[in-house]
């Protein structure tokens, strides 16, 4: 942070995956906060938001669930909330939007939680939070991810539906590419950005998962990919974790690492890639790392030379 320089203050929804299955994707956004002259502000006693299974169980409690993660930030005298998770980003940007347009549901709600919002809390996503610091991630980036070329996942719930989401294109996203541009490395053209991956059927319906997220992996490949980059914890699990049974249902030996936008944009500051969280993944990121390594010290060889 700069002399003087007010830090953006947001309060942080971790959900779930973060303090468990996605430590890493954590670790990293809480590496380069600082550097991007962010504040995190934890919301005090949030719970799940409800992710894929309590919209679908009972509406009115689903938006009760998220609504008061809202609650209880407005309490906090917090405007903003960032939820890093597209699930929960997506299931709290969701809630936001029914207490504005939907009377029946703001009234249950309203209800449920004896509170009422005086005024909306704006509900960011990844893909807006670092857009909003793309300046500061040009200059923090140090090391040179020129040569690294990535393809960017936004899955199914960063942009969509976009009268929930409002942010992007929700048919040809460009924040994503975006940060990565901005953190120095090079966006592949693919045709499986906006794809599913499977989502939350990771155990019920392994199969599917399975073919899905091959289709997925292999369009980044054949797009001369070296990293597929996400923004959720769900497909990130699904990409990484089952990336060997799907290697194997293929009879394909070739993996891809998976990396969260916020652990290239770490490595683009020269960060310790543990810090980021890089050796909790499954699908081995060392060759991202020896590249962008390798990258840093060309010069001082050839001055050797």
């Amino acid at each position: 942070m700069r002399n003087g320089e007010t830090a953006m203050k947001v309060g942080y929804y971790p959900g779930c995956s973060l303090h468990a299955t996605a430590r890493e994707y954590e670790e990293s956004l809480k590496a380069i906060a600082p550097a991007l002259n962010i504040q995190l502000e934890e919301v005090e006693d949030w719970a799940c938001c409800g992710a894929s299974s309590a919209h679908a169980t009972n509406h009115a409690l689903s938006v009760a669930l998220p609504a008061r993660t809202l609650m209880l930030a407005a309490k906090q005298k917090l405007d903003k909330v960032f939820a890093p998770c597209a699930a929960c980003y997506n299931r709290l940007a969701s809630a936001q939007h029914a207490l504005l347009h939907d009377q029946n549901i703001a009234a249950k709600v309203k209800s449920v939680l004896d509170f009422s919002f005086e005024k909306p809390i704006s509900v960011l996503s990844i893909a807006q939070l670092l857009t909003e610091s793309l300046n500061e991630i040009k200059n923090k980036a140090i090391a040179p991810l020129k040569g690294l070329k990535v393809a960017c996942y936004y899955g199914c719930l960063l942009v969509r539906p976009p009268e929930i989401c409002n942010f992007d294109d929700p048919e040809a996203p460009t924040s994503l590419e975006n940060i990565v541009s901005a953190a120095g490395a090079t966006p592949v053209k693919w045709d499986k950005s906006l794809e599913c991956c499977g989502g939350g059927f990771s155990l019920s319906r392994t199969a599917s998962v399975v073919r899905l997220s091959r289709s997925i992996l292999h369009s980044a490949r054949n797009a001369g990919a070296q990293a597929l980059i996400v923004a959720c914890p769900m497909c990130h699990s699904n990409l990484d974790f089952r990336q060997q049974a799907i290697n194997k249902s293929a009879d394909d030996s070739k993996s891809i690492p998976i990396l969260f936008v916020s652990q290239l944009v770490g490595l683009s500051m020269g960060l310790d890639p543990a810090k980021l969280g890089l050796n909790r993944h499954f699908v081995d990121t060392a060759p991202v790392i020896q590249q962008i390594t390798a990258a840093a010290s060309a010069p001082e060889r050839r001055e050797q030379a």
